[in-house]
């Protein structure tokens, strides 16, 4: 049976990542991207679906964990009463073929157990293992193949290879599992403390030009070190997050592939990236948006595979039997048939940020941004499925239409700032104020003094927190602060911010309940920073960051009720809202906090600390 979600820790190299267990286990991988089919699945099943375990056989071994200062790579500490053994853990950088496992030992002597089942296409696939001429082992099923190398005595116990050894203080043992395509020579070998040298300086380099003088420096980092392992180096696309069904609502169905890229993610992670000095991440992922809608608008998506892919079919795994009993798992993801008028907003709100802080577009750029704007002049007026993407039927929600406004809105700025040819301005002035005059009279509910989700409703929703971050309305607008207290009064669950309610007058399709989506708490602090009740805030990012596990990592939901992690992991739009947050907050009360040094002089607009538009601060009409 798999861990708690929380008693995972993430490994990656840029390509793909793995969830190492606290008890020594890898439960999931996919090789070679992202995206690719598990060869480790027990996760969502059994040990029969794949996993690499390497542990003490001592059954009441002591078990911590912690990163590398700045870096990825693991570090996890097994204690018996006999001795102690180190095991890290880390994917190389270099060419994203390569998961190595090093045992050390620091004390004593400990008894130690390798228990290794490659279980190819989700654990449906099991493979024909021979050894090589050289002795490593090699397991290959169809198109696929990896190569294990050790010094360590191995054995074939059923379909499973095992190694038992002893390490004593001072010694050192080894695996390294490469992956490559079955028709193709085996991988090179590689030399694994070197490999580490190599591997921690990489992470190191990089994350010592994070932004700093926060309250939580740590954490600040930690989560970007996470979004940069999100991030598939080839092209740039960042994944939501590395896995699929883990389940919003443990036992129910409410599972889903996270393993793509969101458009509505584009402006907080750019935020993110920009300010915390990662300009070379942020370009290269504003240019994979700019990659993926180009085309005909009408045929634009929500999201993308990692390298832009369209095609991304929703089919379910009957042969997993879930995590903890969540069915169906399930792989690919039918919401990119959806439409949904706020991803609108988002690109050119994200485009505009990057244009903000120096990053210049190109007149590909600029003609693609008219063409969605020319669909957009009539699409606007369509209900749509939403930004929760639900699958009860579409709506006039008042967040799209919000969103919509910030799409004729950053369009107009960003073409007057430039000065482009072409671009019908006054039109698009006409359409964003007929936009706002329409939900401030259909989307406002004078009864509730608040925002409602949709056109007629009663319900309430956590989007609606994000209408003065977007600059539709001043953040002390007695609207918009109306529509936080009521956000608070009716969403908000021992300190947790709903979504929205998944019972009564809101329905989005699916049985069951889910756990508090923990953006929108974010999103709930920055409007208290916003409002200047920066202790309330402070007090509340607290306590989000007390959900996170004692490696800083986070998922997409919190169960307020069972006190744990729910949801796919680590969410990539968790960790850019904890770090938008600690910033906005930083900025708020610390003027001496520091943004990253990794940004070049002639990268930041002169006009950034004035004109930009942040989470917290909202942009006047």
């Amino acid at each position: 049976m798999a861990g708690r979600i929380e008693d995972y820790a993430l490994i990656g190299d840029g390509r793909t990542a793995a969830l190492v267990g606290r008890d020594g286990s890898i439960d999931w991988l996919c090789w070679p991207r992202f995206d690719a089919s598990a060869l480790f699945a027990k996760l969502l099943g059994t040990e029969e679906h794949g996993f690499w375990k390497l542990a003490p056989v001592a059954e009441h071994a002591h078990h911590s964990w912690r990163y590398r200062t700045g870096s990825l790579v693991l570090d996890t500490y097994h204690t018996t009463h006999e001795g102690e053994v180190r095991v890290t853990d880390y994917m190389p950088a270099a060419d994203g073929s390569h998961l190595i496992r090093l045992v050390e030992g620091r004390k004593g002597k400990v008894a130690m157990r390798m228990d290794l089942a490659v279980r190819f296409d989700y654990g449906s696939a099991t493979p024909w293992v021979s050894r090589n001429e050289l002795g490593d082992l090699r397991a290959i099923s169809g198109p696929h193949k990896v190569v294990l190398r050790t010094r360590a005595p191995l054995r074939g116990s059923g379909q499973t290879t095992v190694s038992e050894f002893t390490i004593h203080e001072g010694e050192t043992q080894w695996f390294v599992m490469s992956y490559g395509p079955s028709h193709l020579d085996d991988p090179p070998p590689i030399e694994p403390r070197k490999v580490l040298a190599e591997t921690n300086r990489f992470w190191r380099e990089w994350s010592d030009h994070c932004a700093t003088g926060t309250p939580w420096d740590a954490m600040l980092k930690r989560s970007l070190l996470t979004l940069k392992a999100l991030i598939y180096r080839p092209t740039g696309g960042i994944v939501a997050a590395p896995t699929t069904s883990l389940p919003e609502d443990l036992g129910g169905v409410r599972n889903w592939d996270y393993r793509f890229c969101w458009l509505r993610d584009s402006s907080f992670t750019l935020l993110a990236l920009m300010d915390s000095g990662f300009i070379e991440e942020a370009r290269a992922w504003r240019d994979w948006l700019l990659r993926a809608v180009a085309g005909s608008p009408e045929q634009a998506h929500i999201l993308y595979g990692i390298a832009g892919e369209r095609l991304l079919p929703e089919i379910e795994l009957d042969w997993l039997p879930g995590y903890e009993g969540s069915k169906p798992v399930r792989i690919g993801n039918a919401a990119i048939s959806q439409f949904q008028l706020d991803v609108y907003g988002e690109l050119f709100d994200a485009l505009y940020q990057a244009r903000q802080r120096g990053m210049r577009g190109d007149k590909d750029g600029w003609r693609v941004g008219r063409a969605i704007m020319k669909h957009l002049e009539t699409a606007w007026r369509e209900p749509d499925e939403g930004i929760w993407e639900v699958r009860g039927g579409r709506r006039h929600f008042v967040h799209s239409k919000v969103m919509a406004w910030v799409a004729f809105d950053r369009a107009i700025r960003g073409h007057s700032e430039e000065e482009t040819p072409q671009a019908p301005i006054g039109l698009w002035r006409r359409i964003r104020d007929e936009i706002h005059a329409e939900v401030c009279e259909k989307g406002f509910d004078p009864e509730l003094n608040s925002f409602v989700q949709s056109y007629g409703s009663k319900a309430l929703d956590a989007s609606l927190l994000l209408i003065g971050h977007m600059g539709f309305l001043p953040q002390d607008d007695p609207r918009v602060v109306g529509t936080v207290e009521a956000v608070e009064k009716h969403l908000m669950r021992e300190g947790f911010i709903l979504r929205y309610e998944t019972e009564g007058s809101t329905t989005d399709g699916l049985p069951g309940n889910e756990g508090a989506f923990l953006p929108c708490t974010f999103w709930y602090a920055d409007n208290l920073i916003g409002l200047g009740r920066c202790e309330e805030a402070r007090a509340i990012i607290e306590r989000l960051i007390g959900v996170c596990n004692d490696l800083g990592l986070v998922a997409e939901e919190y169960d307020v009720k069972r006190k744990r992690l729910v949801g796919n992991f680590p969410q990539a739009f968790t960790h850019v809202a904890l770090v938008n947050t600690i910033l906005n907050y930083s900025r708020a009360v610390s003027p001496s906090a520091k943004r990253g040094t990794a940004r070049a002089e002639d990268d930041v607009s002169e006009a950034e600390e004035t004109s930009a538009v942040s989470p917290a601060t909202a942009l006047p009409l």
